[in-house]
């Protein structure tokens, strides 16, 4: 028994100008679905530059309500060439409360839900913690699939890929397959032994995913340089390296550097065969996991 998939994904540059950046989106979707792709995996904040470089309050003036302009042109797309994509916005729930927010826009339907970003990084060129409030789950979302024509969707956002939790909460939730979106990339003048450890890294912990819960894995990244716009830093080198993995973390396809779309028909039902074979869900001992919810066991 078989039921197949065929996934893309768009690894693309972006802009400070949101029409350019949404138009190269939306060109790459096209492409996509021209080659029979019925879902589509877009990159973090794919439609704006990548503005946490800098702390800046003039910027969350590019945030936009969940059923903004960016959604209502995704969610025309999708009803357009009859896929479902999942996308990415720079969320404005509230005066003073804003998200990095997935959208999944399901064919006709439109947008079918959300999920917002649940670990905010802060680090040098990250500041994500200024712009971002994290999800909480208070909206009914969390970490919760998304049912869509296609599957149940475990939808993740880029440092959350970091985290073995979200992945597999995600799985025990019924996701059919995780999805990170992403925006990660090197500093500029770390040496070349150091980018590739950090690159190395980041592809491992997210196939591990895979692995350890018996799930195909689509990870979407951003290209090329984006400078810092208050000139304090050298910027950053977004390193791309997007990919398609299996149940089991086999690579199905990987992108370079450039930009890149990527296709692969899945076959969900895999995960079933290698559940059967490797059942770490049978064998997980809930009955000793409660120090998990701590920060850290402190001796």
């Amino acid at each position: 028994m078989s039921k197949t998939l065929k996934v893309g994904l768009v690894q693309q540059q972006a802009w400070p100008d949101k029409q350019q950046s949404l138009a190269t989106s939306t060109a790459g979707v096209r492409e996509l679905a021209a080659q029979g792709a019925e879902l589509v995996l877009l990159q973090e904040l794919h439609a704006t530059h990548y503005f946490c470089q800098c702390e800046d309050a003039d910027l969350f003036d590019l945030a936009e309500p969940l059923d903004g302009p960016t959604s209502q042109a995704l969610a025309e797309l999708a009803r357009e060439l009859d896929i479902v994509i999942v996308g990415s916005i720079f969320e404005r729930r509230a005066a003073g409360v804003y998200h990095n927010t997935a959208v999944v826009m399901d064919r006709a339907k439109g947008r079918v839900g959300h999920y917002r970003k649940m670990h905010i990084p802060d680090d040098p060129g990250f500041y994500e913690k200024f712009y971002f409030t994290p999800g909480d789950g208070d909206d009914r979302q969390g970490f919760e699939p998304i049912d869509t024509s296609v599957g149940r969707l475990g939808v993740l956002v880029c440092w959350d890929q970091w985290y073995p939790e979200a992945a597999r909460l995600m799985a025990l939730a019924g996701a059919d397959l995780l999805l990170y979106p992403t925006a990660i990339g090197w500093h500029p003048p770390d040496d070349q032994a150091e980018k590739q450890r950090q690159k190395d890294a980041w592809t491992l912990i997210q196939r591990a995913h895979g692995v350890a819960n018996g799930l195909p894995v689509v990870v979407a990244n951003r290209v090329g340089h984006e400078p810092d716009l208050t000139k304090v830093s050298d910027g950053i080198d977004f390193w791309g390296g997007s990919f398609i993995c299996g149940p089991q973390g086999e690579l199905l396809a990987h992108a370079g550097e450039e930009s890149e779309n990527l296709l692969v028909e899945l076959d969900l039902h895999r995960s079933e065969h290698v559940r059967r074979m490797w059942p770490y869900l049978r064998d997980r001992r809930v009955d000793a996991y409660g120090d998990l919810t701590k920060r850290y066991r402190d001796r």
